[in-house]
């Protein structure tokens, strides 16, 4: 007579497939899962940020409602660079342009609008208007001292910015970081520059 031998662990699998997804394959999407948040939190936390524009100080360039990514991890800000600060003074988070830095001398003439640094004037092709509005928050020509810069919104008669003593110069730890991409609207989806 021959003997038989039951294998009930290759029963059970056989039970499992049969019922549907396999336990182990369920740990392991459950693993991936989790693995994917922290992956995620990890990415947003220390080397991009997603940002909301709160009003038109950044128009024709950013628009009140946008939804921006921007990389702060090793950043070193430059002039030109959109950035994302912390204003101690509008007790928020602000989006501005940087026009000069530590070492820069920045002068505007409020009649012509036009910016000089270190004597040479800005062609700013991003601006909505002219720079024909001064705030009173500093006494031009500024020297921006080192560590410093001299920020402005692209839409210069409707911008708190570094002219407003409100706001004043900004210190490289209030930079957050450097815009980088639109998320929204999809319309204007894509990079900043």
């Amino acid at each position: 007579m021959a003997k038989f031998q039951i294998d009930y662990e290759a029963l059970d699998a056989d039970e499992n497939k049969k019922e549907g997804i396999p336990y182990e394959e369920f740990l392991e999407w459950i693993e991936t899962l989790v693995f994917s948040f922290f992956a995620v939190i990890l990415v947003l936390t220390f080397i991009v940020r997603q940002v909301n524009v709160d009003g038109s100080s950044m128009v024709p360039t950013l628009e009140d409602g946008d939804k921006l990514i921007v990389w702060h991890i090793g950043y070193q800000p430059k002039r030109g660079d959109i950035v994302v600060m912390d204003s101690d003074g509008l007790k928020k988070p602000i989006v501005k342009r940087i026009i000069a830095a530590g070492g820069d001398t920045i002068d505007i003439d409020f009649v012509s609008g036009a910016v000089t640094v270190n004597g040479t004037v800005l062609q700013e092709d991003y601006i909505n208007d002219l720079t024909k509005l001064d705030e009173g928050g500093q006494n031009y020509p500024v020297t921006v001292p080192s560590g410093y810069y001299f920020v402005m919104g692209d839409n210069r008669m409707n911008s708190k910015d570094s002219r407003s003593s409100e706001v004043g110069l900004i210190s490289r730890e209030e930079i957050m970081g450097q815009v980088k991409f639109r998320l929204w609207p999809a319309s204007r989806f894509g990079g900043v520059e």
